[in-house]
């Protein structure tokens, strides 16, 4: 896998408010669904990580710049990749694109706590610490924090 991973978006007419751009906070959900994306490329699913290790990426930070509006029916890329690891937490970075002219639209941050059922921290289980190691996440840091 290359480490990032890219998720096409069409923005939906209900993403829009009065004026015809999107609305701020949905980038957050874009921020989301191409985190959900990296994660399924790296070779998990982050539903099942839930279910069989309960072990839940609790957002802890979020950030978002943008850099130009969008409309109703854009197309857009969003490129996801880890920006950081420990062993109870992983650090997102976002890009969002205009496809097409290939323009950057925004970029993002998100911080995450690994967390249990309960909401306790926890470490991040060691096979999913592998594939976000294999996916260019900072190997060193996750074979280094064991346990």
């Amino acid at each position: 896998m290359k480490d990032y991973a890219d998720t096409t978006v069409r923005v939906r007419y209900a993403e829009t408010d009065q004026m015809g751009v999107v609305y701020h906070g949905n980038y957050f959900t874009w921020f989301e669904i191409g985190r959900v994306e990296f994660c399924r490329q790296a070779g998990f699913e982050y539903k099942r990580m839930e279910a069989e290790d309960d072990s839940f990426i609790v957002v802890a930070e979020a950030s978002c710049r943008y850099k130009r509006p969008v409309r109703f029916d854009d197309l857009l890329t969003v490129r996801t990749r880890v920006a950081g690891a420990q062993r109870r937490m992983i650090r997102f970075a976002y890009e969002i694109f205009q496809q097409g002219s290939d323009e950057l639209i925004a970029t993002g941050e998100t911080t995450h706590v690994i967390c249990d059922g309960q909401g306790r921290p926890k470490s991040l289980p060691e096979k999913y610490r592998r594939y976000l190691s294999q996916a260019g996440a900072d190997g060193a840091a996750l074979a280094k924090r064991r346990g």
